[in-house]
């Protein structure tokens, strides 16, 4: 029997068609505590072969997709039913406004579908996946695209670290480096971004922009994606600032079924990408960016002032006073810019607390006991 019913999340509203015959069975009580195998040779760290693991009730796996209906259907008959390490698995296909059948796939696959009233874009995608997966009580999360990119056999070596307990996201590494789906600019632009965000977020990542990631409960909690852009950058930045560890593990691709939507041309993507990690890099470490911003300003404008100094008193500062105005300038913005800091600072306390705020709520209000 499916049943539909409305779920409010932020400003819109959702229509959720559950399928309760669909939850699958995960390991039986024989091999709870002992993996005897790893179809996808890719075990972090021999994770997957270790006995007494833990052994969680759900899994959820989430499908942000829009206009698929070319892939949607061979992209849900490849995700696993069952993965070692869970009782059950579910999986939740987030239809983001599609114009095509990609919901009506959905439904004919027997999977839950949430569908978002019009196209909000990956990021709003991304999130509304994260709070039905939560609602449906999930341990572990696991995001993947709709157009079949990732192997989803992967997934077992996907959430081996969690299972694990020593990590509470892992993101799925495609080699951009040797990735033969990939042109050689865009490997080396996609390595040197993963080099700056991993050098914002104080964690080594050498494939930021992968979509292939797996989320303990208490990541997913704790996360807030504020971008309507793409997720993937945002969360390793906030992730890292909200004590959350992050590891990476490798994974495969399969061959490209269409064109990137997010990456429509290089200049647009490094902008956008630039732009995110700006942006949420000063959310976070404000004080240290309005401190080099404003250190930097100030000690030109100082700088500029002792030159202008030297030429007065040899007797030539008639001929300098832009120097005397430019440096008295950059020295005044340079010590405001400092202050802006400060209050960033003050800004940033008070959302740690308003963070914690909510993860409390999140926690009430996802309850599985409620």
């Amino acid at each position: 029997m499916t049943t539909t019913i409305n779920v409010a999340a932020g400003n819109e509203l959702r229509w959720l068609c559950l399928r309760p015959d669909m939850v699958t069975n995960g390991l039986d009580s024989s091999e709870r505590g002992e993996v005897r195998g790893d179809p996808s040779g890719l075990a972090y760290n021999g994770a997957l072969r270790v006995k007494g693991m833990k052994e969680l009730p759900k899994l959820v796996i989430q499908v942000p997709a829009y206009n698929e209906e070319e892939v949607l259907a061979s992209t849900l008959q490849a995700l696993p039913r069952s993965v070692r390490g869970f009782k059950s698995v579910e999986i939740v296909v987030v239809d983001d406004g599609s114009s095509d059948r990609t919901a009506e796939i959905a439904r004919n696959a027997g999977v839950h579908l949430v569908r978002l009233k019009q196209h909000q874009g990956l990021a709003r995608a991304f999130k509304a996946g994260l709070e039905i997966a939560l609602e449906l009580g999930a341990d572990v999360i696991v995001n993947t695209d709709a157009d079949n990119q990732y192997n989803s056999e992967d997934i077992n070596a996907l959430v081996a670290p969690i299972l694990a307990d020593e990590a509470d996201i892992v993101v799925g590494d495609r080699g951009v480096l040797t990735s033969p789906y990939f042109s050689p600019t865009k490997r080396w632009l996609q390595h040197i971004g993963s080099w700056v965000v991993s050098k914002a977020a104080g964690v080594s990542i050498p494939d930021a922009t992968s979509g292939f990631r797996a989320f303990s409960r208490e990541a997913a909690l704790k996360l807030n994606v504020l971008s309507d852009y793409t997720y993937t950058l945002e969360t390793l930045i906030q992730a890292a600032a909200r004590g959350l560890k992050v590891v990476h593990v490798p994974v495969r691709t399969n061959p490209p079924t269409r064109p990137s939507r997010l990456i429509r041309s290089i200049p647009s993507f490094l902008a956008a990408s630039a732009v995110s990690i700006v942006r949420f890099y000063a959310m976070y470490r404000s004080l240290r960016v309005f401190t080099w911003a404003g250190a930097l300003m100030a000690m030109g404008g100082i700088a500029i002032g002792m030159r202008f100094l030297v030429f007065f008193f040899q007797g030539q500062g008639s001929g300098h006073i832009q120097s005397l105005l430019l440096g008295a300038i950059l020295t005044i913005v340079g010590f405001q810019t400092l202050l802006i800091g400060l209050v960033a600072d003050l800004i940033q306390m008070n959302r740690r607390m308003l963070e914690e705020i909510i993860w409390r709520l999140r926690k009430f209000e996802f309850s599985r006991e409620g």
